[in-house]
């Protein structure tokens, strides 16, 4: 049985040292954990019959084994003072306590008797446990993983106790092993319960995630416009569950439609709420859709003061159709590609982000809209897509894709883009957001 616990115990041990090096964070409770159920495991294995038979008498190894034996002292008390059981008197006692084994092991080296310094380190051990222990029965136990710790400990202590006083009258005892036995267990539950209980917080955090995910879809397009002189196709992909990428088509009675693209700073949840207060201070400036700068100009003055020190990248044309022109204006985004009869042609007309100043000025620019043009809105997400060797997929690459798709439908183009970066980046390091729009007054058809 000893040789059992010893393995357990060393075997535990290097498991909680492996744990601590992966979460590459110094905890206390765990290192000294750690440290203890190493080294009190090779204690017991010392001890054990068949370290005897390998060893064979000798006086430096009974003097290592007896400072063995005092030092595992050491780690029991940290662990004790560190589980938050004894409050700070007893961090004074521990330290002590620590300290006197030190010059215990000291005294080893030094020729000091054997038997005294056995004697003298059950007192030590037993005076430290006894006030470590009352200390601790001081202190409430408010939850249940803390009286089922107290308990693995109160037995423990209890059969140190029991030993080294035995020990003091001149009888061997051997039980103390069990009552790291029943602490080991007790930590076990422990670990199992929290883990559990880990699965469970984890559980619910998907459901929400998911009903945030099918929120954030909810304030998104649910389909493109139908208008008679644009064909459009929108391509969003998140990261996570939910994004802060975010899309809208605003449409008029006169045929004319508005397309924006935003882009949160950061992913997830904190993007995903900012995403959806741009979808309401886009909504509150609809008035002004047929003017790109003044849009900007009022939903950047709706998000100062609101976004949490994120800000936002935003790009937004207008297209009209009775004019046959396109109005465009950005708030430090990527710009926008409009390719017309077999070239490439980047529009950029950038102010400051949105939600970093409430007196930014954005300016817009207009030009003719021809039939046949294309128009690409997307996000950093797409030219930042970086594969293997660190390379960006960049904005040649989607111009040339881009001139690859003439002759392809709108929704075509928007799929072989979206296709053509997951390829390239198989691991998607941002959310994703594509618009395509294709110009073809009806006289022209």
């Amino acid at each position: 049985m000893q040789l059992f616990v010893a393995a357990a115990s060393i075997t535990v041990g290097l498991i909680a040292i492996g744990f601590s090096l992966i979460r590459r964070r110094f905890d206390r409770l765990l290192s000294f954990f750690a440290w203890f159920a190493a080294q009190y495991g090779f204690r017991l294995w010392m001890q054990s019959g068949i370290f005897s038979l390998m060893a064979g008498p000798s006086v430096a190894i009974n003097r290592l084994q007896m400072a063995i034996n005092f030092f595992v002292a050491i780690p029991a008390f940290l662990f004790f003072e560190a589980s938050g059981l004894v409050g700070r008197g007893g961090r004074q006692i521990v330290y002590a306590a620590c300290l006197l084994e030190l010059c215990l092991i000291a005294a080893i080296f030094l020729g000091v008797p054997l038997p005294w310094l056995n004697n003298a380190n059950s007192v030590l051990v037993i005076v430290g446990s006894a006030l470590l222990v009352s200390l601790a029965f001081r202190q409430p136990a408010l939850t249940a993983d803390a009286i089922v710790f107290r308990a693995g400990m109160t037995v423990f202590i209890t059969l140190v106790l029991w030993t080294n006083i035995v020990r003091l009258l001149g009888y061997r005892a051997a039980y103390e092993f069990y009552g790291f036995a029943v602490l080991m267990g007790c930590l076990a539950y422990i670990a199992a319960r929290r883990a559990l209980d880990r699965d469970q917080q984890l559980s619910s955090i998907r459901q929400e995630l998911e009903i945030a995910r099918r929120i954030q879809l909810s304030i998104l397009p649910a389909a493109a416009p139908a208008a008679k002189h644009f064909s459009i196709a929108a391509r969003y992909k998140p990261m996570t569950s939910v994004a802060g990428d975010f899309y809208d088509f605003l449409e008029d009675e006169n045929g004319a439609v508005g397309l924006l693209v935003a882009d949160v700073s950061g992913h997830g949840v904190p993007a995903a709420l900012i995403a959806s207060m741009v979808k309401v201070a886009i909504k509150t400036q609809r008035h002004r859709q047929n003017d790109p700068a003044a849009l900007l100009v009022g939903v950047n003055e709706a998000l100062c003061g609101n976004a949490q020190s994120q800000f936002v990248t935003a790009g937004y044309v207008y297209l009209n159709p009775n004019t046959d022109q396109f109005c465009y204006a950005a708030a430090g985004h990527p710009p926008m590609i409009l390719q017309r009869a077999r070239q490439i042609v980047r529009i950029e007309e950038n102010g400051l982000v949105l939600a970093l100043l409430p007196s930014a000025a954005y300016t817009s620019t207009t030009q003719p809209l021809q039939p046949g043009d294309r128009i690409l809105l997307y996000t950093d997400g797409i030219i930042e897509a970086a594969n293997a060797n660190e390379e960006e997929f960049g904005q040649e690459r989607l111009g040339h894709l881009l001139l690859e798709s003439d002759g392809k439908t709108a929704e075509q183009t928007a799929q072989l883009i979206e296709s053509a970066v997951t390829a390239w980046s198989p691991t998607q390091n941002d959310d994703l957001t594509i618009i395509v729009c294709d110009y073809q007054p009806i006289s022209t058809r």
